[in-house]
């Protein structure tokens, strides 16, 4: 497998890159439709701009022709291109099927051949187990459906899984968590390839409402920060997601960001069109409001994990961004909740085990 570029390119390239979208029978219909769609809005979009097509994205499978998914809807697939036919990307479904196919050692080492000839390799959901079975991922970090993980773990110790980001890229590899998490890796790869403008128009284009378990929905808000230009601080906003609970004042924002309290005020809200206080509140309600909806915790460690400060001043962020308070918030969009287990730190090695801070679906 080829090396990544070290830096995304700004334009569509003249020919357009090859991207191979693997479904097999009880597939996930939405692994492969949802990155699918992502390839070709981004088609759509550089076509209105009267660029060259930068994809050219097509579903293959083991046998061609129909492959039904796992909801009952047929896929026109085509068939697995011959050995050293180069492609640019590799992406592998997950679903109900992917056990079977992990286990056609055929299948698995077509995988391991093509992907020596694209440029990238990625699997959506639970895609991974595929993509173990081929030897690809020996010793990678990995992510896959938060219900799989231990599973993978354990099928595969030569991995290191990671319970809880959206996705993971180690290398030229990519991995993704459950289902939607396909849309947020194939922005991600929009975004490698053609830059952030063109990925944050395709999901605009595509209305995402992200909503994850754990840090996989950290990333939305900040991501809508990012409008024309706005890339500037997107470094700055993945900090300010992950330490949520912390001192997030300008002082301390304008300092990581190494500007001055005045300037940083300025460019910031011509960036973004927000105040970094109006900013900040807005990811915490994110926060606030996945976790009132997948997991168990009491309204007054919420507040205090999203950096509220008291469950007062959180019922008041909620009702002045959605109008309704936390209770009502949790009773209405809460799910019945699963058997629960724990997330340790990313790398940190250790394995999952019961608790009750846990999503109640992952989406």
């Amino acid at each position: 497998m080829h090396a990544p570029s070290p830096s995304a390119e700004a334009s569509p390239p003249s020919t357009p890159r090859t991207i191979d979208l693997l479904a097999f029978p009880d597939v996930q219909l939405l692994d492969v439709t949802g990155p699918f769609q992502v390839f070709a809005s981004a088609n759509e979009l550089s076509r209105a701009n009267g660029l060259p097509l930068p994809y050219a994205p097509r579903v293959i499978a083991a046998q061609p022709g129909t492959v039904v998914s796992s909801a009952g809807l047929a896929l026109g697939a085509s068939p697995l291109p011959e050995a050293g036919e180069p492609c640019d990307t590799l992406i592998v479904a997950g679903g109900n099927g992917v056990y079977a196919a992990s286990r056609d050692m055929a299948l698995a080492g077509w995988v391991r051949e093509h992907a020596g000839h694209a440029r990238r390799v990625a699997s959506v959901c639970t895609g991974a187990f595929l993509l173990a079975a081929a030897g690809l991922l020996d010793g990678r970090r990995v992510a896959t459906h938060w219900t799989r993980c231990t599973e993978l773990a354990h099928r595969f110790p030569a991995l290191r899984v990671e319970p809880d980001p959206i996705f993971v890229r180690d290398g030229a590899v990519w991995t993704s968590a459950g289902v939607t998490a396909g849309i947020d890796l194939a922005l991600a790869l929009v975004e490698d390839d053609l830059g952030g403008q063109l990925a944050l128009d395709v999901a605009r284009h595509l209305v995402v409402f992200l909503k994850r378990p754990g840090g996989q929905a950290q990333f939305s808000t900040a991501l809508s920060l990012q409008k024309e230009k706005g890339e500037r601080f997107a470094e700055l906003h993945a900090w300010m997601a992950e330490h949520l609970a912390s001192d997030l004042t300008v002082a301390v924002l304008a300092a990581r960001a190494g500007m001055s309290e005045r300037s940083f005020m300025r460019h910031y809200r011509e960036q973004t069109g927000l105040t970094p206080a109006r900013a900040v509140e807005q990811m915490r309600v994110e926060a606030a409001r996945r976790l009132l909806s997948t997991t168990r915790l009491p309204v007054k460690r919420i507040a205090a994990r999203c950096g509220f400060g008291s469950e007062e001043t959180m019922r008041r962020s909620l009702m002045r961004a959605i109008a309704v308070t936390p209770q009502a918030y949790r009773e209405r969009f809460a799910a019945e909740q699963p058997p629960a287990v724990s997330r340790p730190a990313p790398g940190s090695g250790a394995r999952p085990t019961p608790q009750t801070d846990q999503p109640t679906q992952a989406t």
